[in-house]
C-alpha cells in the first residue's frame, strides 16, 4: 500500500514539473513572443514529445483533425486527462499561438 502511495505521490510530482507546472520563468519568456511552435516546445513537449509524437501525453502529430484552435484552446486552457489546467499560466496569447499551430497539424 505504501508503495502505491509512493508512485502516485511521484507520478503527479513528475507530471507538474514535466509540463510546467504553470508558469515558471522559462514559461513566461516562451509566451511574451506568442510563437507558437517555441511557446509548445518549451511547455509542452516534454509530455507531448517534441516531434509531437507523444510520451507521457498523446500523440498530436494530427490533433488539428479532431480539433479546431477553439477545442485545442480550451483544452490547454481546461487541462485534459493527466494534463493539469492553465498549462501557460492563462496567457491568452501563447495559448492561441499554440492552438492556431496545433490546428494544423492534420
Amino acid at each position: 500500500m505504501k508503495r502505491k502511495i509512493a508512485a502516485l505521490i511521484l507520478g503527479t510530482s513528475f507530471v507538474l514539473a514535466a509540463c510546467g507546472g504553470g508558469g515558471g520563468s522559462d514559461s513566461k519568456t516562451a509566451t511574451e513572443s506568442a510563437n507558437g511552435p517555441e511557446v509548445f516546445k518549451q511547455n509542452c513537449s516534454s509530455c507531448h514529445g517534441g516531434d509531437l509524437k507523444g510520451g507521457y501525453g498523446p500523440s498530436l502529430e494530427k490533433v488539428g483533425a479532431e480539433h479546431n484552435a477553439e477545442e485545442i484552446q480550451k483544452i490547454i486552457e481546461n487541462g485534459k486527462g493527466n494534463m493539469p489546467p492553465n498549462i501557460l499560466g492563462g496567457d491568452k496569447a501563447a495559448e492561441e499561438a499554440v492552438a492556431k499551430w496545433l490546428s494544423e497539424k492534420k
